[in-house]
């Protein structure tokens, strides 16, 4: 199987995947327990509301996993075809 993108655009798409799903994941349950820096001001949303923010959120992080998982495969790709290279020469 060949990979679709580039190497390099692989790598990029797998560590801006990791730390999103990092840094969305830490909003998402700062948002579900009701962190008053997120949820305690007059326009910021209610408790309530903190949690289903939260689930936008959560299902976020559920989009960039599938991306790492698609990125990481392509980069695995490219590492599986340079050995195959290298050992034909």
């Amino acid at each position: 199987m060949k990979p679709v993108v580039s190497a390099m655009h692989a790598w990029s798409c797998t560590v801006i995947s990791v730390f999103a799903i990092v840094i969305l994941s830490i909003l998402a349950i700062l948002f579900r327990s009701g962190h008053e820096e997120l949820v305690g001001g007059i326009k910021d949303p209610s408790p309530a509301e903190g949690k289903v923010v939260a689930g936008t959120i959560f299902t976020a992080v559920i989009v960039y996993a599938a991306f790492l998982v698609f990125c990481g495969l392509q980069g695995l790709l490219h590492v599986r075809e340079n050995r195959r290279g290298a050992i034909a020469l």
